[in-house]
């Protein structure tokens, strides 16, 4: 226990005091505000998005476990009632948090928030992947609408604000109407030449942009990321790279599992096929040609909840937080994650730009990896071969996949365990944070 109070007072005495300053910087905290504000809309769709798969999908775990998809043949058909939602919430993300960081950054230098804001969407636009013609007719993707173009958006955002407020404020560009001129019209006069050096700006920067990559922005970032990755092997090394890569980009607001997902199927797709044929043709995962897979490591023991596996941050903000927020977040939080939906969490915090949980978001899957490699590697449990719904509940999925091992169900509850002590500390140093901007 002492180690542990050891170990709380130095994360108090190292994180408290950047947590503030960062916490107070106008930039970090326009990010961080824009991830709360847009939380109810991620909330909603995210209990939409349990609602739809793994209630009304036959494959979900719930529908498979009620046999709902015997019970009612065309039950996939309501899931196209729901479908839509996301369309309106999650997968156009990076267009909210673009006009939110703008908009706060504006609010905090008391300029016009909201014109601020259609303008950081306009210049989001300007450097976003260009039309595609497809049969002589133009469609834009939605690829980095969403989650994906998250880190753009907020860079774009920053940028937008910083130009649009410094102009704004000086006298010298500002065009000031007559009395006469309607509020809304003169408004838009005043902010009218900051606006037009945003879209030169952005502009330009968008032409020298696509002769390096000409499918714009969003592209380069996920090709430079993507690139170091591509030539790694089915090991724990690969394992463990890709998660910690695909955690640290979800704490810059770039969706880390999508960026490696192209990576990850082409290392692991072809060796969780083997290990599927060769359980369904012995009967047993024992023996499976490839142990270490990335679903058999990280998603049944490191991952589950979601991404830095927020379940344990869940349970660790109910046991030690005393910040209302937290644990308002929480209650709400808690039954999407156990579908391991957790947008709620790494928006409604958030956990994006935390200076306090960047560092268990990225330790919990590195260690919970090592645990569970060490106890498929050393043949105590058998490795992960069946394939598993996604809305499975955590501790069950390592149950599942090895085909009903309880002992794997045991090491993946442990490993919940090891994830909630490890937030611990620095869900209580978040309490600190609390106290003292409170107390300011």
């Amino acid at each position: 226990m002492s180690i542990m109070n050891a170990f709380e007072r130095g994360m108090e005495k190292l994180l408290v005091p950047i947590a503030i300053k960062l916490n107070s910087q106008i930039h970090i905290s326009a990010i961080r505000d824009a991830f709360i504000l847009s939380f109810p809309i991620v909330m909603a769709s995210s209990l939409i998005v349990l609602i739809n798969f793994a209630i009304l999908s036959p494959d979900g775990f719930i529908a498979s476990l009620l046999h709902l998809g015997t019970l009612f043949p065309n039950l996939a058909e309501a899931q196209k009632i729901f479908s839509p939602v996301m369309n309106g919430s999650v997968n156009i993300m990076s267009i909210m948090i673009a006009f939110l960081v703008a908009r706060n950054i504006a609010i905090s230098y008391q300029q016009d928030d909201l014109l601020c804001g259609l303008t950081a969407i306009g210049a989001f636009f300007v450097v976003y992947t260009p039309y595609q013609m497809i049969d002589g007719s133009a469609y834009l993707t939605t690829q980095y609408l969403g989650p994906q173009g998250l880190f753009v958006a907020i860079i774009v955002a920053l940028i937008t604000g910083e130009i649009f407020c410094r102009l704004a404020r000086n006298p010298k560009i500002t065009i000031t109407m007559p009395a006469a001129v309607p509020p809304a019209v003169a408004r838009s006069f005043k902010v009218l030449i900051p606006i037009f050096f945003v879209m030169i700006f952005f502009s330009v920067l968008n032409y020298c942009l696509t002769k390096i990559s000409p499918n714009g922005l969003n592209e380069l970032i996920y090709t430079l990321i993507q690139a170091p990755l591509k030539n790694m092997g089915t090991n724990i090394v690969a394992v463990l790279v890709l998660g910690v890569v695909a955690n640290f980009l979800w704490v810059l607001g770039i969706h880390g599992p999508n960026t490696v997902a192209a990576i990850r199927e082409t290392i692991f797709s072809e060796a969780n096929l083997e290990n599927l044929s060769f359980a369904a043709s012995n009967g047993t995962t024992w023996g499976a040609p490839y142990p270490i897979t990335w679903g058999g490591i990280n998603d049944a023991f490191a991952n589950y909840g979601g991404s830095g596996m927020t379940l344990g941050l869940l349970l660790a903000i109910f046991i030690a937080s005393r910040r209302a927020d937290y644990r308002d977040m929480a209650k709400m939080a808690f039954v999407p994650g156990l579908f391991n939906i957790n947008e709620p969490v790494i928006f409604g915090l958030p956990v994006v730009l935390n200076p306090i949980l960047i560092i268990p978001f990225i330790t919990v899957p590195f260690v919970n990896s090592l645990v569970g490699y060490f106890f498929v590697s050393m043949e105590i449990i058998p490795p992960i071969a069946y394939a598993v719904p996604w809305t499975t509940p955590g501790p069950l999925i390592a149950f599942f996949g090895t085909g009903g091992n309880w002992l794997a169900l045991i090491v993946g509850l442990l490993c919940l365990a090891i994830s909630t002590l490890i937030y611990l500390p620095f869900v209580i140093a978040a309490n600190k944070v609390n106290a003292v901007q409170a107390a300011q």
